[in-house]
């Protein structure tokens, strides 16, 4: 071999090496990025508000497993009750503040006062006269008290027709109808069950025990009979008229979240269903409501929403792709998030640093920081509509001209590499809500509404066939339609099981009035503290 052929033979080999250290750098790059992304994940902050944002959003809850020791772990009788409260913020206590919390409940007066034998002065034998009272408040709590309610109902005949007359007319005195027909349930006792599940987290088995605690034998079969037939026969009317309400809209918020259901013909009990949310905007009566369905599948939304028109506000998925006559809207909080992870993938001292990350987390800052202000100056959805144009707008060119530059200069792969390339496949979704000013910059809407239902789940863990995978849809979409129209889930459902048994409905419009946003509903329904 000629010196020129090993030379060659050298420089490829080197040339090799160099890119197979290249490739393997970058992979070890992304797999720094995982760990540090994986430990912030499990141990750090899961708020995604940088340094310089302070947005005024409901923090992100944090969940912890439950401490058995809790009352131990958190006590300190040396602590005072505060004078100051500390949310996300700190604010002062104003005088009367307690008072204003306790308004809504019931008083109960204790009046302690001296026999007349004790008010004679002890030193001079003279009648004392009252200088002034001392006044303490505590709270009462009352447990759950389990009683019988029996129904006597009286019939009547005549008994002159009985022996004179063809036919002996019978009268029976009015009686509210049975809620479940040959069953102990009453509207308040199916209430309570469905909203200690669906509302507390509380699954059957534990309130079974509780049940028994109380001295009423109730097998968690016959809780889950009450809570099937609950919604099977009565709150799927609700639901589907809500339902009705909900497509006539033209603003609506979608998501979508894992269920496990056991017992799935055809199916293994590993695998993966989906519950579905489908929700109102910002504007109308605050609707949210829930489906049950087998798989992630872009069929599910489209059945669903069929004849729907109008705009539909979602994250990234490409299953809503398949939805027509609808302008998908994408999520802002999506494309922010990544940008977070970015950050947090870096190596700690790098963190700190001006960087590319930062510079795309600035870009989504600034569009949050102008909905804020929309939100303080409470703007109607005309105004929204102008300024966004004006100020949003070229923030959104902007960032547009800064995603073309950057995307051929990082790795695909990477954190800000997905986060670049998530923006511009996302673009015209994430523009979409300059279009109308009642749309939102994000999704955050949908997620919130979807979170009662992924915290349950972490209690009850799994539904055991598609039939109880149903009736939970259709149960979590009544309370929670209900706790964002400002009512006391558990006796807006005592109401219902009340009302519903007891109207003859041949026209769904008759529902209307019992509906979560009816503005005939008792007052007992409404929750005291909004």
């Amino acid at each position: 071999m000629s010196a020129r052929a090993t030379i060659e033979s050298l420089q490829n080999e080197r040339d090799g090496l160099k890119h197979q250290v290249a490739e393997l750098t970058a992979r070890l790059k992304w797999f720094e990025e995982q760990f540090r992304l994986l430990q912030q994940r499990k141990f750090g902050v899961s708020s995604e508000k940088s340094a310089e944002q302070t947005e005024d959003t409901a923090p992100s809850e944090q969940l912890h497993l439950p401490l058995f020791n809790e009352a131990e772990v958190e006590a300190d009788a040396k602590v005072p009750e505060p004078t100051e409260e500390t949310i996300t913020y700190r604010r002062k206590k104003t005088s009367g503040q307690r008072e204003a919390k306790l308004e809504s409940l019931p008083v109960e007066v204790m009046d302690h006062q001296v026999d007349p034998e004790g008010q004679v002065c002890a030193h001079c034998g003279h009648e004392m006269h009252e200088m002034t009272t001392e006044v303490r408040q505590e709270l009462k709590v009352i447990a759950p008290v389990v009683k019988v309610i029996r129904h006597i109902r009286h019939v009547y005949a005549c008994r002159h027709c009985e022996h004179e007359g063809i036919q002996t007319p019978i009268v029976r005195a009015k009686a509210p109808e049975p809620v479940f027909p040959k069953s102990l349930a009453s509207p308040s006792a199916m209430a309570y069950v469905m909203s200690r599940k669906y509302v507390d987290g509380l699954p059957l088995y534990r309130q079974e025990q509780d049940f028994k605690r109380l001295g009423v034998a109730l097998s968690r079969q016959t809780l889950a009979n009450w809570t099937l037939y609950g919604a099977s026969h009565w709150l799927t009317l609700v639901y589907e008229r809500m339902k009705q309400h909900l497509l006539a809209r033209d603003i609506l918020h979608a998501d979508e979240t894992i269920l496990q259901v056991l017992r799935e013909p055809g199916r293994a009990a590993t695998s993966k269903s989906y519950l579905w949310l489908y929700r109102s905007g910002r504007e109308g009566p605050n609707i949210v409501l829930y489906d049950y369905q087998t798989t992630r599948a872009g069929k599910h939304p489209a059945r669903y929403l069929s004849g729907y028109k109008g705009y539909l506000q979602v994250d990234g998925y490409a299953g809503y792709n398949q939805l027509t006559d609808v302008t998908l809207v994408g999520c802002w909080a999506h494309a922010r998030r990544k940008y977070t992870d970015a950050l947090k993938a870096l190596p700690p001292s790098a963190q700190s640093a001006e960087g590319t990350a930062k510079e795309g987390l600035a870009f989504c800052n600034q569009l949050y920081a102008i909905e804020r202000e929309l939100k303080k100056e409470q703007r109607s959805a005309e105004e929204r509509y102008t300024i966004r144009l004006k100020k949003s707008k070229p923030i959104l060119q902007a960032f547009s001209a800064w995603l073309q530059k950057q995307a051929p200069r990082v790795l695909p792969k990477s954190a800000l590499g997905q986060a670049i390339h998530y923006c511009r496949e996302q673009w015209d979704k994430l523009n979409a809500f300059l279009k109308d000013g009642r749309l939102e910059l994000d999704n955050n809407r949908a997620e919130r509404s979807i979170k009662p239902f992924v915290m349950g789940r972490k209690a009850w863990l799994f539904a055991n066939t598609p039939k109880g995978a149903r009736s939970s849809a259709i149960i979590y979409s009544v309370v929670e339609t209900a706790k964002e129209n400002g009512l006391n889930p558990l006796n807006y459902l005592t109401y219902l099981f009340e009302q519903l048994p007891n109207m003859e409905i041949k026209d769904p419009q008759q529902l209307d009035p019992v509906l979560p946003w009816s503005d005939v509903l008792p007052p007992s329904c409404q929750s005291p503290i909004n």
